[in-house]
Order: C-alpha cells, then sequence, then structure tokens
C-alpha cells in the first residue's frame, strides 16, 4: 500500500460522449432518447444518450432491439472525425495540469498529477478545474475519479455518473473496497462473477478473505489481479505512450453475405485498411484474427499464430484465407473483421519518486 499511497490518479470519463456530442451540435435533440449508429433495422449502437439509457439502451445493443425497447428512439449516424476533434480539445485541457496523460479511447482517460505543472496541492482540485473547463470551453459534461491508483480512480469515476466527481482517500482504499459488489470489480464479467457467487464471493471482502493460492487455483493467472486490486494495491503506470495490444479493422454489412466468396471479397478492403493501420503503428504482430459475425447476432473468432513475426501483406492475406476455410457457414453473415494481434513489446523498467501526498 506504501508505493499506492505516493501517487494522485485522476480518471476522466466523458457521459454519453458520442450522443452527447450529437445532442449539443444539434439542439433539437436535447432531452431526447438518441442512439449513435446503426438504424431501426440493421447495425449495432455505438452509444446512447442517457434518455435512451432510461429504456435498458446501451452500447453494443443491436440497433433492432434497442429500437423496440423504445418507440422514439432517435438513431444517428456516428461522426467520428467530429468526436477525435473534439477529444483532441479535451486532451489539450489535460496536457495543462500533466504530460502524464494515458487515453483509453476517445472519451477517457487517466492522469498521473503526482506532480502537476501548475503546482495545485491537490488531485481533488486538479479534476474539479478539468470538469469546469471542459464544460465551459466545449460543452460537455465529464465524470471525475481520484484516488491513489487506476484500478480505484475508474471505478470512482463511475459511481456519480454524469457530472460526478467521486473521491476515495487512502484511508478509505480498503473500507470501500470490502463494501464493492463483485460486479463493480473491472474484470469481473458475467460468467466470472457466476463463478465467484459459487465461491461464496458476492462482495470485496469476501474476495479478499481468499487467499492467494485459492484464487491462483480457480482463476488461473488472473487471480493474481483479483488477489492485488482486493487489498488495494494497482502498481500500474499512468503510460503517456501506451502501446496498442492490436489494430483491426471490420464492417456492418447492409445486405448479409450468402457464401465464402462473397466474404472473402468483401473482406478484400477491409485486411488492406487492418494492414494500413499495422504498418503505421510500427507494432510487430505474431497473431492473425478473423472475425464473423451471423444475422442471429453469434459472433465467432479464428485465430492463427505464426512464430516469426508478420512482416509482410502476402502472409496476413495467406492467413487469412486459411482462416477463413476453417469457417463453416450455415446462415449468412452481417459482420466481417480482421486484425493483427501478439505484438512484441519491449519493457523498460521504472521507478516512483518517493512523495508525501494530500488528498
Amino acid at each position: 500500500m506504501e508505493k499506492n499511497r505516493e501517487r494522485k490518479i485522476i480518471h476522466i470519463d466523458m457521459d454519453a460522449f458520442f450522443a452527447s456530442v450529437e445532442q449539443m451540435d444539434q439542439p433539437n435533440l436535447k432531452g431526447k432518447p438518441v442512439a449513435v449508429g446503426g438504424n431501426r433495422q440493421r447495425g449495432v449502437v455505438a452509444a446512447a444518450s442517457y434518455e435512451a439509457r432510461k429504456f435498458g439502451i446501451h452500447s453494443a445493443m443491436p440497433s433492432k432491439i434497442a429500437a423496440s425497447k423504445c418507440n422514439d428512439l432517435i438513431f444517428v449516424k456516428p461522426r467520428f472525425e467530429r468526436y477525435r476533434e473534439l477529444s483532441q480539445q479535451i486532451r489539450d485541457i489535460f496536457f495543462r495540469y500533466t504530460d502524464l496523460v494515458e487515453p483509453l479511447s476517445l472519451d477517457e482517460a487517466y492522469l498521473d498529477v503526482t506532480e502537476n505543472k501548475l503546482g495545485i496541492e491537490t488531485a481533488t482540485e486538479i479534476a474539479i478545474q478539468i470538469k469546469e473547463q471542459i464544460k465551459s470551453e466545449i460543452g460537455l459534461t465529464a465524470s471525475a475519479g481520484v484516488s491513489i491508483n487506476k484500478f480505484l480512480a475508474k471505478i470512482a469515476s463511475d459511481y456519480r455518473k454524469p457530472d460526478g466527481l467521486f473521491i476515495i482517500k487512502p484511508h478509505q482504499v480498503i473500507p470501500f473496497i470490502e463494501q464493492l459488489p463483485i460486479e463493480k470489480f473491472f474484470g469481473v464479467g458475467k460468467k466470472t462473477a457466476e463463478k465467484m457467487h459459487k465461491l461464496s464471493i458476492k462482495t470485496g471482502a469476501d474476495l479478499k478473505s481468499k487467499s492467494y493460492k485459492e484464487l491462483i487455483k480457480h482463476f488461473g493467472k488472473q487471480g493474481r489481479y483479483f488477489y492485488s486490486v482486493s487489498h488495494g494495491e494497482d502498481n500500474r503506470k499512468v503510460n503517456p505512450n501506451r502501446i496498442r495490444k492490436s489494430v483491426g479493422a471490420e464492417n456492418t454489412f447492409s445486405v448479409s453475405l450468402k457464401n465464402k466468396s462473397a466474404i472473402w471479397e468483401a473482406l478484400q478492403p477491409i485486411a488492406e485498411k487492418c494492414w494500413k493501420r499495422y504498418k503505421q503503428s510500427d507494432a510487430t504482430a505474431h497473431t492473425i484474427t478473423l472475425k464473423i459475425k451471423f444475422d442471429d447476432f453469434q459472433q465467432i473468432t479464428r485465430s492463427k499464430t505464426y512464430e516469426e513475426a508478420i512482416d509482410s501483406a502476402n502472409i496476413f492475406d495467406q492467413g487469412l484465407e486459411s482462416l477463413m476455410e476453417s469457417f463453416e457457414l450455415n446462415q449468412s453473415v452481417r459482420l466481417v473483421g480482421c486484425s493483427l494481434s501478439n505484438f512484441e513489446i519491449e519493457e523498460k523498467p521504472n521507478e516512483d519518486g518517493q512523495l508525501t501526498l494530500r488528498f
């Protein structure tokens, strides 16, 4: 815990970012249930306004199901260039306080303000200022979490959404974790939660009571993570040069594809886009993955890993062709995607400074 106590971490999460941008740019959408992405018949919701969320609509939900939940749901086409533009303006605000900014996506980021450019004494005051500047300069609301590590800061940012601010101070860490429902732990999905419940693990206190060996036995390598965070420990640095774990591309088709030849033809421009992103990333990958989603939304992936690095488009193309042959198609296909992953990463050790902090 001593290392964790020496850090001030903020997690900023924009509130319903894509949908909020559309409501800001189109005032006639304010106060209305909005879904960004898809349409009433096809596609997937990329983001939902808070008005839409009241109906149980959420991101990654098939558009057809979303439309059935709310007759007045308004579908809006995503404008990623606009979202990227605003995301950069938001990051410029972050950089006024620290250069240790780790974006997770267009709408969220970690900030390490252990030392900050303006000499502000507390992380809480920095979070308040950032929220106010995002609101006044851009017109959007953000939620912020403040704590001693990334795990806790991210949980805190989600605690009082929208337009929330929640602080977990060092002396509050263990009591907070002990009362936290296990479903609120990042890394605990539906299946893992069900497994934990069978082991009588329903809260952070229950998880904390399990030994390291027990958690490794039941959850493998992930048990190491569960053991650490249940004790309030997360020593991951805020990395401003975070290396991507994969690059990929995919497409949802307006008309479903019926056979392998049609899928292979449709895959070509997707693969070309993926390969271009891979070359721009300067990464070195060893795994090729092909993803196919059927009309019933069942999704299947196949992967192929190479001992040597994938260094030519020809190898990539051959790998995709091999994976394509392994699929059995018994229904129409609505989405095809591919990715390159399993990157080689050069790890460099870092050392923490010794500071006394106030939250």
